[in-house]
């Protein structure tokens, strides 16, 4: 690395754009505007300069964009916003708000590097904008979105969701499948596992001795079994093994959510992907007829399992608002802040001190 890295002991976030095409680059635009997001660390963003040039100029972020091959030849300290470019892409190439096999191919390409650099600590951690699914299957992508694409490059085999928003943390049996093979995938080990990993997080979030609320899969929990065995024959078993993890339930997924965001519990285990999304994001997501294009969001979603850090919006690419610069950057400011507290926090455990974290060389 260049010897200007070694200036600050802050830590080093990569912060992957997500699709050029949607608000990615617009909300880490607005968020490097803020004083809290550039206390916390120093950032750098992994894509295209050309499309963090243009959502600067679009959210009126007075920085000069250093576009650079590689971490080794950003330039920290001054008034810049570093970007690591990850593959052509002319903006005369793509149309804001509209799907492209270019866009995605880009946007996976940024994921790909910054997973690289930081398994070989060029940066502590990452931070990412929001994917386009579509548009990576445009591209030839496989994966369906950033947990797996996580898993993959850092060979985890057990791996979840974790969704944040005040109280509330929810973590996720399974994520990106059918309704079908969601059901298929509540399985005792299964459960197990994400308990384990959420006992996990909440202790490095300083909670020693928490209260995980595993939340049913049929209605009302399956109602001893009047309503599905799927709780009888798999859920209960599993908290009934992880209780001195704290793993409580199961309880009806229809009221578990308000109890933890009411301060009950610190982390509920939902059983697949809209049953804990649609919660967190009616806690997290707030829309106002007055401004139907400028709604407040946020809520970050952090990968649990991998080995390397990483903090996400809890949003989509929003097209419909791409080059607007109305979009709300406060999940993508959450994400950034929380990544490199969570680095800071790793390195001084693996330093054996309390410091303040330095870069590794």
């Amino acid at each position: 690395m260049s010897a200007n890295l070694d200036r600050s002991l802050r830590p080093l976030v990569g912060v992957t754009m997500g699709d050029p095409a949607g608000i990615g680059p617009e909300v880490i635009a607005m968020a490097l505007k803020r004083e809290d997001v550039r206390a916390a660390g120093e950032f750098v963003v992994y894509g295209s300069p050309e499309a963090m040039e243009r959502a600067a100029a679009t959210v009126g972020l007075a920085a000069p964009v250093n576009g650079a091959a590689d971490v080794e030849h950003c330039v920290f300290g001054a008034n810049l916003i570093n970007v690591v470019r990850c593959g052509e892409l002319p903006l005369a190439g793509y149309e804001l708000g509209k799907v492209s096999a270019a866009c995605g191919a880009l946007a996976f390409e940024s994921v790909r590097r910054a997973i690289e650099d930081a398994l070989a600590g060029k940066i502590h951690a990452t931070a990412t904008a929001p994917l386009n699914k579509e548009a990576l299957a445009l591209a030839g992508i496989k994966f369906p979105g950033h947990t797996e694409i996580y898993a993959h490059f850092t060979g985890s085999s057990e791996y979840a969701m974790l969704l944040m928003e005040g109280n509330l943390r929810v973590a996720h049996v399974s994520t990106h499948v059918s309704l079908a093979d969601a059901i298929k995938a509540v399985t005792k080990p299964r459960v197990e596992s994400v308990i384990r990993l959420v006992h996990e997080a909440l202790a490095e979030m300083g909670i020693s001795k928490p209260r995980i609320a595993v939340a049913g899969l049929n209605p009302h929990a399956g109602e001893n079994g009047l309503f599905g065995r799927e709780d009888i024959e798999h859920i209960v078993p599993a908290v009934k093994s992880t209780v001195a993890l704290g793993a409580l339930g199961p309880f009806p997924a229809d009221s578990v959510f308000s109890r933890a965001a009411g301060g009950e519990f610190d982390a509920v285990i939902a059983m697949y992907h809209d049953q804990g999304h649609i919660a967190l994001k009616m806690v997290g997501f707030r829309y106002c007829e007055c401004a139907p294009d400028a709604p407040s969001i946020s809520g970050i979603n952090v990968t649990l399992g991998s080995s390397v850090i990483r903090c996400s919006v809890d949003h989509g690419t929003a097209f419909d608002r791409a080059g607007k610069g109305t979009a709300d950057p406060g999940s993508m400011a959450t994400a950034m802040m929380t990544a490199a507290e969570m680095a800071a926090g790793k390195i001084r455990r693996e330093r054996g001190d309390k410091g303040q974290a330095s870069r590794k060389e």
